[in-house]
């Protein structure tokens, strides 16, 4: 069985399509999304997805974020969801086998896989996981992120987890991508204070919004990185109704943790390491405590082209 397809007959297909019925669930018309037995969905585990523009810093954010709780005794598991399986390194000190790479080596039979065979003990304790993907043009890479989770719902690892972290792609938000959004409490997107990024993040919103019908996934807000200021993020929250939760700057050793393999929490204590620290700090203290559902709106692209930008 090659994982890089979606292996389902007809007869599958319209057996899901019957639960998805009974269930309520549905994602709308024309929507292929990836449905997950909700058998499998019982976790006591808080779970945040954390989106934004590719290279805005969402790995870099996002084992942070894992380490911060981890520092709150929390028990983390991360779960990077790009191909190019970089989102614990930092964490590891290396790139860690993905999910795609032990199943090749058993052919696709999970069963014969133990959890140390693809979950990595990184900094401070945290479960390092990364999903892996299919070769660029040869596949749905969503599509593995969900068989991913089966697999840690399976040998129960997400039973003894407080915090799930999904780090996902860039800014696509095609059906399989959204795929966390399923398993999420929280999405929370990263964004810069630049027209790009909160162009995607818009994007990103409406995705999220979509999926909160039906899921209970719902937004928790926005993290501002790399920005020396936010007034262009704060602007559009106020127009469409999201929230900053925090604001990492653009400091030189944020750029120096991702060559030295490092999280900033494992940099030094200068002052300006000691203030990025102590905001990741707050941040998870914050989201452990529980954030307020955001309803925001979002703009249509020409809408918000016209927008963003100064007078």
């Amino acid at each position: 069985m090659n994982l890089y397809t979606h292996p389902r007959t007809a007869a599958e297909n319209a057996r899901a399509a019957k639960l998805r019925s009974a269930s309520g669930a549905d994602d709308g018309e024309g929507s292929v999304q990836v449905q997950i037995d909700a058998a499998m969905e019982n976790t006591t585990a808080k779970v945040f997805a954390i989106y934004g523009k590719g290279g805005i810093g969402k790995s870099t954010t996002s084992s942070n974020l894992s380490v911060a709780f981890s520092k709150l005794g929390k028990r983390v598991l991360q779960i990077g969801c790009d191909p190019k399986h970089d989102s614990t390194f930092t964490l590891t000190k290396s790139l860690i086998p993905t999910v795609i790479d032990v199943l090749e080596q058993v052919d696709f039979h999970p069963e014969e896989l133990q959890p140390e065979d693809f979950v990595v003990e990184g900094y401070n304790g945290v479960q390092c996981v990364e999903a892996g993907g299919p070769p660029a043009g040869t596949g749905c890479g969503g599509y593995v992120v969900g068989q991913t989770v089966k697999l840690l719902k399976e040998h129960h690892l997400l039973e003894d987890t407080d915090v799930v972290i999904f780090d996902v792609l860039g800014d696509v938000v095609c059906g399989g991508f959204a795929s966390p959004l399923q398993h999420a409490e929280r999405a929370l997107v990263v964004a810069a204070n630049d027209f790009d990024s909160i162009f995607a993040m818009n994007r990103i919103v409406a995705a999220i919004r979509a999926k909160s019908k039906n899921y209970d996934v719902r937004l928790g807000g926005v993290i501002a990185n790399r920005s020396r200021e936010t007034d262009q993020i704060d602007r559009f929250n106020e127009a469409t109704g999201l929230k900053r939760l925090a604001h990492i700057p653009d400091a030189d050793a944020v750029r120096l943790s991702r060559l030295k393999k490092s999280t900033l929490f494992e940099m030094g204590d200068t002052p300006e390491l000691q203030a990025i620290q102590n905001e990741y700090l707050r941040l998870a203290e914050q989201l452990w405590n529980g954030t307020e559902e955001l309803q925001a709106n979002p703009m249509k692209d020409r809408e918000i082209f016209d927008f963003l930008g100064f007078e």
